[in-house]
């Protein structure tokens, strides 16, 4: 019986991963928001050099919250994905809220754990939103 449930509990880990490689490249590939809109009260952009991925958010605020995010960029799986994700996870939040986003909201929204290198992929996104944010406050 135990072996039973360590072969059940290794099958529905690949088939996890599986589930979740499959949602990053749909969303790298399939991006949600993708395209900035007009009349944006920010935007700001974010460039990794050791990789070359380039994100730019933009957003519109009501009340002090986020009202529409939008990006344009190009990158790997990770970088694209997450900032995809972010375009629909972050709609509703605070300007407060937005500065406290860190690794493991990233980790969270894409669903794995990334390395020290990948981990600048997924924060990409994160960094630029954080600066639009920054832009409002001032």
């Amino acid at each position: 019986m135990a072996l039973q449930k360590q072969y059940f509990i290794k099958v529905m880990n690949k088939n996890s991963q599986y589930f979740i490689q499959q949602d990053l490249q749909f969303h790298a590939k399939n991006p949600s928001n993708f395209g900035l809109l007009p009349n944006l009260d920010f935007a700001s952009a974010q460039h990794n050099p050791s990789c070359g991925d380039s994100v730019m958010i933009g957003g519109k605020v009501e009340n002090g919250k986020i009202s529409h995010l939008c990006f344009q960029g190009s990158g790997c799986v990770i970088s694209m994905a997450m900032a995809s994700k972010l375009t629909q996870a972050a709609v509703g939040m605070s300007l407060q809220e937005i500065e406290q986003l860190d690794e493991s909201y990233v980790e969270q929204i894409l669903g794995l754990s990334l390395g020290l290198n990948r981990m600048k992929c997924g924060l990409l996104s994160i960094m630029a939103l954080q600066s639009g944010a920054k832009i409002l406050k001032i």
